[in-house]
């Protein structure tokens, strides 16, 4: 058996996460409602796609990779149920408060993760420490009842979501054309 090279996941992670992330805050700063366009790609490209980038972080054995992947794909499946599994009358809608206990919660987590970024490229702190700033905006928003801060949660979430997106296509150009075509900030 030859030295076989993996392809990196984290591409496919990082763009289920951004392009999911771009479309729930164009909700949130109030351009379209909640709708099943949102709701799908959080369970199949923010979801499920994530969680097999994960997956095969692990394969890669990326610790970190893996944690990402895995939680922040849960984390979209389990927003899509908190949203769908009342209108199905599985559950009762979410308390505003306890919704925002949750993204507290998932707040803590990110930056917990963004620690782990330092020793990454500066394009890779940069989206966690924008989800870091968005998920305390979306809690303080929700137990504060204020859509304000919550459009402003939303402006944050572009940006983070952008960020991902061009991280991952900074990894997969920068590797398909063997040099830097967008940079990221590598570490030497």
């Amino acid at each position: 058996m030859g030295n076989t090279k993996l392809a990196n996941p984290a591409p496919l992670g990082l763009m289920g996460f951004g392009m999911t992330t771009i479309l729930l805050n164009l909700h949130n700063i109030g351009m379209f409602p909640m709708d099943g366009v949102i709701l799908a790609m959080g369970i199949f490209y923010g979801g499920i796609a994530q969680i097999f980038a994960g997956l095969l972080e692990y394969k890669k054995g990326n610790t970190f990779g893996l944690t990402a992947f895995t939680s922040y794909g849960s984390f979209w499946l389990t927003l899509v149920a908190i949203i769908l599994m009342p209108a199905m009358g599985l559950a009762n809608a979410a308390n505003a408060h306890f919704m925002g206990v949750y993204l507290g919660l998932w707040g803590v987590f990110t930056l917990f993760m963004f620690f782990g970024t330092l020793k990454g490229n500066r394009a890779l702190q940069f989206v966690f420490l924008s989800l870091t700033v968005l998920f305390a905006l979306l809690a303080i928003g929700h137990l504060a009842d204020s859509e304000s801060i919550i459009h402003v949660a939303g402006w944050v979430g572009l940006a983070c979501g952008a960020s991902a997106i061009y991280l991952a296509m900074g990894e997969v150009l920068n590797e398909q054309f063997g040099r830097t075509v967008l940079p990221i900030g590598e570490k030497h």
